[in-house]
């Protein structure tokens, strides 16, 4: 049976276990042994994408890597992504498939203009930017290797149990409708799905959009949550009073506005999405009991 390395066991990964188990035999690279990955069947490596000696153990292990783990959290690079790349190389075989699960934000703001993956990315941010290099890395080990690196470029990315309720609880304002930005969207479920769809028939060195059919501005998305769980919608202002009221993290997704287009991830990795608008995705009838200050915060990109 084919082997297949994770690196980065989140929740997007998780819900795609499932449907691998079968399929691959399971590896993890993970800091601490998890029971629940356990009960999955997946064997788990221990160690550290900022500690290169506890990654000779990748060497020559996988026949294909789904790699989800994120950059540091400063910096213009990815020293991580570098760390595994470097450690893959060292193997006599090396990985046929690589699956990176990246993020759009490498395209920077956009105006509101429909995006295309042939679009040059142009990130705004140095978490952009960080996300980039790790692209570029990936792609040059592609070419190099002659490894099969598929990219997934994905946006705000939500669930039921996984919704920006936290901003709702706060009151933290929105922009007015003039002022604006387009979001883009993905349930987990789904990009979960294009994971699958990317290590079947994902294209060398391809980029792919992992977005549903939703066009919606922030606000849009914001008024629609409050509304399904019963609140007052949130508080509307100018970008100028945003930059003197709001963290420098919330004013960064509010300074970008794109619209993502999803034709390749159709057409190429056939993927037909369980949930294409956020209308089918938001199950609104379950989520009120589900409004807790504890919920995730996923900013739309």
């Amino acid at each position: 049976m084919r082997r297949l390395l994770i690196v980065g066991c989140g929740d997007v990964v998780r819900r795609a276990l499932p449907c691998l188990r079968g399929h691959w035999r399971l590896y993890a690279l993970v800091r601490e042994r998890d029971p629940a990955l356990a009960a999955q069947g997946v064997t788990q490596l221990r160690g550290d994408l900022d500690q290169p000696a506890t990654l000779r153990r990748l060497a020559g292990l996988a026949d294909a890597v789904l790699h989800s783990a994120p950059p540091p959290g400063s910096g213009e690079g990815d020293p991580r992504t570098a760390r595994l790349i470097a450690a893959l190389r060292c193997g006599g075989s090396l990985p046929r498939r690589l699956v990176y699960i990246g993020t759009s934000g490498v395209y920077g703001d956009c105006r509101g203009e429909r995006v295309a993956e042939t679009r040059p990315p142009h990130p705004d941010s140095a978490r952009g930017r960080r996300r980039l290099a790790a692209e570029r890395a990936l792609r040059r080990f592609g070419r190099d290797s002659g490894c099969t690196v598929s990219l997934l470029r994905s946006p705000g990315i939500y669930a039921a149990d996984r919704l920006p309720t936290e901003r709702l609880h706060k009151r933290l304002p929105l922009l007015r409708p003039e002022e604006d930005v387009h979001t883009n969207h993905i349930h987990a479920e789904d990009l979960a799905r294009a994971c699958l769809a990317a290590l079947r028939s994902g294209r060398p060195g391809r980029a792919y959009n992992i977005s549903d059919d939703s066009e919606l501005l922030m606000g849009e998305w914001y008024d629609r949550l409050s509304d399904a769980f019963g609140q007052a919608r949130l508080p509307r202002l100018s970008w100028d009073e945003a930059q003197q009221r709001l963290p420098a993290m919330q004013l960064s997704f509010m300074a970008e506005s794109r619209r993502l287009e999803n034709r390749r991830m159709k057409q190429e990795l056939h993927l037909r999405l369980t949930y294409p608008t956020i209308e089918a995705g938001l199950l609104i009838g379950s989520l009120r009991s589900m409004a807790t200050p504890g919920s995730v915060d996923t900013f739309p990109r």
